[in-house]
This record gives C-alpha cells, sequence and structure tokens, in this order.
C-alpha cells in the first residue's frame, strides 16, 4: 500500500466529478470500464491510453472485489480536468482486510498503465486511487 500523495488532483472548480455506484460484483466491472473509456475518450487520449485505464480501472476493481464485504457497493469517482483523468474507487470490507503490497504483480501492473496509483486502507473502507495524464500529442 502506498502513501497518499499530492500528484492526484483533487477536484477543482471547473472540473467535471462523475460519481458511479454499481454492486461489488465482477458483473458490473463493464460498467466501471466503460464509463472509463468514454470520458479517456471525451479527454482526447490515445487508443492505447484509453485501453491502458480500462485495464487499471478493471484490475484495481479486483483488488477491492476480493476485501470487499458481502453486498457491498463500489463508488467511483470520476474527476476529468484539462488533461487528466483521475479515478478513485472505494469499497466497504471485511475486518482485517489488506490490500496487496507494492511489490504485488497487481501493484506493478497498476504503476505501469497510469501516472500514477496509491491506495488507502482506513477502519473498514478501501480506496485505490489512479492517475493518467494525457500524452502530448
Amino acid at each position: 500500500m502506498t502513501q497518499l500523495d499530492t500528484t492526484h488532483p483533487g477536484p477543482a472548480f471547473g472540473d467535471d466529478v462523475v460519481l458511479l455506484t454499481v454492486p461489488a460484483d465482477g458483473g458490473y466491472l463493464g460498467v466501471l470500464r466503460t464509463a472509463t473509456a468514454g470520458l479517456a475518450a471525451r479527454l482526447h487520449f490515445a487508443l492505447d491510453e484509453i485501453e491502458d485505464l480500462r485495464i487499471a480501472v478493471d484490475e484495481a476493481c479486483a483488488m477491492l472485489l476480493a476485501i470487499a464485504t458481502r453486498d457491498a457497493e463500489l463508488e467511483c469517482r470520476f474527476t476529468v480536468t484539462e488533461d487528466a483523468l483521475s479515478v478513485e474507487v472505494t469499497v466497504s470490507t471485511v475486518k482485517g482486510a489488506k490490500l496487496p503490497s507494492e511489490s504485488s504483480f497487481a501493484w506493478k501492473v497498476l504503476t505501469a498503465l497510469t501516472t500514477s496509483a496509491e491506495a488507502e486502507a482506513t477502519g473498514r473502507h478501501a480506496t485505490i486511487r489512479l492517475l493518467t495524464r494525457r500524452t502530448e500529442l
């Protein structure tokens, strides 16, 4: 689990924020992948950047599903800025749940596919934040 850092932009006045809540069930991850792709396309991300971000969101959700409580919901917050898309996914977790370590394959995937990735587990909730900045054309 990484420490929170300041590389993730918080929503500022004028940023677009989209909140999506779906059941914490793998069958609903397609909704989040589609929303991710649509928002990244709106920012004119390249096709390979869009696919990388879709895979990263899928991987982050899979990590959270593994520690989610029964009947939990995935809360996904997309923040669209001028040149970046930030995705924050949160779920309520079972007691004592732990996210994969930074040295795990899953984290290596997230950091390879995004500009930055971080996680936080507090009390009975876990959150993964992903940030992808558009490469210059």
